[in-house]
């Protein structure tokens, strides 16, 4: 199996037997006339081959932003100050721009929360699409159009033939979600994020394309970073969880035992308040308060304002722990079975 050999992929050697991502604590700041925005503080995770793993938090917790420092698609005034992005073994963080343009679209690609980011109003679909296959692969114009074709079909879009030729102004905002996921999955890439890419598709389509990646997974390998707050979609996504707060990974596990058995209070806060978790006529549960402002967090755990156990020992940082095998948590008093 490809597992027990290194094999030669974009000029470098890579050991399949290595995670296809793993992230070590990277810190992404953005410098504002404000003040210093930590969007990204210290973010450890790591995916391997054919693994997906879901990202989940409130908006504003540093999801987004952990996707595109992966990409290096960070513009000023942001920057990654910290850490190391390593993909099949290599820190793509320190290539330099022109080889990162090799990677991206083929070997990551990513899906967009805004359709419009990736597609272009003023070229017609079947050129972008096209386009997008020829830049990194060797193959004739016939070829990549019926792949292109074919990407359209997978996604839900019927009469792929006649849509192939329109822009993207003559699709409604679902349609072009559906466009760009088709090409983020024409290269087959070896990782794929995702940033909350069926936030705007009707039920019956979503489980369509959630069936479509987890077969893509299964089949090529492909490791996916599905950024979502839908705690729903990762239930039936996902295999690997994490949970962030405040631009950090506050707890992490297996998509079970986080959801059945959530160890931070943060995490049974997002569970608790799931709309179906509770019954008719009774209101639903809230975590209290707002995310902190990431310019001016307070001292210690940035929950504590938030959180029920809240004592002394909160204002320190507390230290992403393992408490339980194959689990971690950030946390001085988390729910551990058995405990109070």
């Amino acid at each position: 199996m490809c597992s027990t050999h290194a094999f030669k992929s974009d000029r470098w050697l890579v050991n399949a037997n290595l995670p296809t991502l793993v992230v070590e604590d990277i810190k992404t700041h953005f410098f504002t006339k404000a003040g210093i925005v930590k969007a990204v503080d210290g973010v450890d995770l790591t995916i391997g081959r054919g693994e997906i793993l879901g990202l989940v938090g409130e908006s504003g917790s540093g999801k987004t932003v952990t996707g595109f420092s992966i990409m290096g698609l960070i513009d000023p005034p942001g920057r990654l100050v910290a850490g190391r992005v390593l993909f099949d073994g290599r820190d793509i963080a320190a290539l330099p721009e022109n080889e990162m343009r090799r990677i991206r679209g083929r070997r990551i690609a990513m899906i967009f929360q805004d359709p419009m980011m990736t597609l272009n109003p003023v070229l017609r679909i079947d050129t972008q699409m096209i386009e997008a296959i020829r830049a990194h692969e060797d193959v004739s114009r016939r070829e990549a159009w019926q792949r292109s074709r074919d990407a359209l079909g997978r996604v839900g879009i019927s009469s792929a033939e006649e849509r192939l030729r329109a822009y993207p102004h003559q699709f409604s905002g679902g349609m072009r979600q559906r466009v760009s996921i088709a090409i983020a999955l024409l290269h087959k890439p070896d990782l794929i994020i995702a940033d909350e890419p069926t936030t705007a598709l009707d039920v019956t389509i979503q489980g369509q394309i959630l069936y479509e990646v987890q077969k893509l997974c299964r089949e090529t390998a492909t490791a996916l970073m599905w950024i979502t707050h839908d705690l729903s979609v990762v239930a039936s996504l996902a295999d690997k969880v994490c949970v962030m707060y405040a631009g950090k990974i506050v707890e992490s596990g297996t998509v079970d035992e986080v959801l059945d058995s959530p160890l931070h209070p943060y995490t049974r806060g997002l569970i608790d308040s799931v709309p179906n978790r509770n019954r008719r006529g009774v209101p639903l549960s809230q975590i209290p308060g707002m995310t902190p402002s990431l310019i001016d967090l307070p001292d210690g755990c940035a929950f504590n304002t938030r959180c029920p156990r809240t004592d002394d020992a909160c204002f320190s940082s507390p230290l992403l722990t393992s408490p339980q095998p194959g689990r971690a948590v950030r946390c001085f008093h988390p729910h551990l079975p058995g405990a109070s």
